[in-house]
């Protein structure tokens, strides 16, 4: 299931108070997940990486004070007083821990307690992990650990819809339409695993939204240099082959009519013929329109002669400013577009 589904089946889990791991590959959005959940609830995140700890140092260290031995529990475990009445304890990378670290961790997981240390009331459990079919630093749980758990598989949603998780995310993130827009024509590459060992940078959500950033280098450079500048900073983040689509399609998008143009004149302008063009143009004017103009590229983007580009187009441009869904444009678009919600 996509990371969208998984975070329903995550909260259901959440709300009874049951442990769940979730499983799928680097750059997904496990983490991201969890801690937006905390955030929405208002509750606290402690993240706890059971790879970088020894499984001795996880009752903590004796107390010797007294006749008996008690222990000093770590102290990143949650404590109420400092970290809330309730929480998630994120044991992010679980399976990627000793197996002597696994098994300490029995305990924590299904009776919420190590050594002297007890889980609060209000905290629940929730750990996350690569498969070894993902070709990370993942091990084979033991079996009376998996059985711990409620397990979620979460893959990568690969469609190209205005409803795709990872670009809903994008969009809240603020990320350049045009950036949206060419993952939405190669859904594709959102997340594409490496093909061979020795690829070291390759496209995921995490990674896109961090290379995204380098759309527009520094603007004192030349054009040219501009342009292989961009490149180089995109493929050291998503792999060379990402990156060069990715860079055909800003060419692409250099290459189109006059946006100013297109909201002066939106009944005569030249419409593009290549299937990429119309993504390009559609994020651009997404990334450009304000409540004056918004009627005119609506208009433009009408003419086109797939319907998808005019919803992408104005899904984008209202979650790039909400302000637009007041305007009587964006009404007479919802009452010819009454099956498309904006998230």
């Amino acid at each position: 299931m996509h990371i969208g589904t998984a975070v329903l089946n995550l909260q259901d889990y959440l709300d009874g108070n049951t442990p769940a791991f979730l499983w799928g590959p680097p750059g997904i959005g496990k983490s991201q997940a969890t801690a937006q959940i905390t955030k929405e609830r208002k509750w606290g995140l402690v993240d706890f990486r059971a790879s970088t700890r020894d499984s001795v140092a996880l009752m903590g260290l004796p107390d010797l004070h007294g006749d008996t031995t008690k222990w000093k529990v770590p102290d990143e475990f949650p404590q109420v007083e400092r970290d809330g009445e309730e929480g998630i304890l994120f044991l992010d990378e679980l399976n990627a821990a000793p197996p002597s670290m696994m098994a300490a961790m029995f305990g924590l997981v299904l009776d919420r307690k190590v050594g002297d240390y007890t889980l609060p009331p209000g905290w629940r459990v929730v750990a996350a992990g690569n498969r070894q079919s993902d070709r990370a630093a993942a091990q084979r749980m033991p079996t009376a650990l998996a059985n711990r758990f409620a397990h979620i598989d979460v893959d990568p949603d690969l469609s190209p819809n205005h409803d795709n998780v990872h670009l809903m995310h994008f969009s809240k993130k603020g990320v350049d339409p045009i950036g949206i827009a060419f993952l939405r024509f190669r859904p594709e590459l959102i997340h594409k695993m490496p093909d061979t060992p020795d690829q070291r940078a390759f496209p995921t959500p995490r990674a896109w939204e961090e290379a995204f950033k380098y759309i527009k280098p520094s603007e004192q450079a030349d054009k040219e240099r501009k342009t292989s500048r961009r490149y180089s900073l995109v493929s050291g983040i998503v792999g060379d082959g990402a990156a060069a689509e990715f860079e055909g399609f800003v060419r692409v998008y250099q290459g189109l009519p006059s946006l100013d143009l297109v909201l002066a004149n939106p009944n005569s302008a030249p419409l593009p013929e290549d299937v990429s063009a119309r993504f390009a143009i559609a994020a651009g004017l997404a990334r450009k329109v304000d409540q004056r103009t918004l009627a005119n590229a609506d208009a433009y983007m009408k003419r086109l002669p797939a319907r998808d580009f005019r919803i992408m187009f104005m899904v984008d441009a209202v979650r790039r400013d909400p302000g637009l869904s007041h305007t009587q444009a964006f009404i007479n678009w919802s009452a010819e577009n009454q099956d498309v919600i904006i998230g």
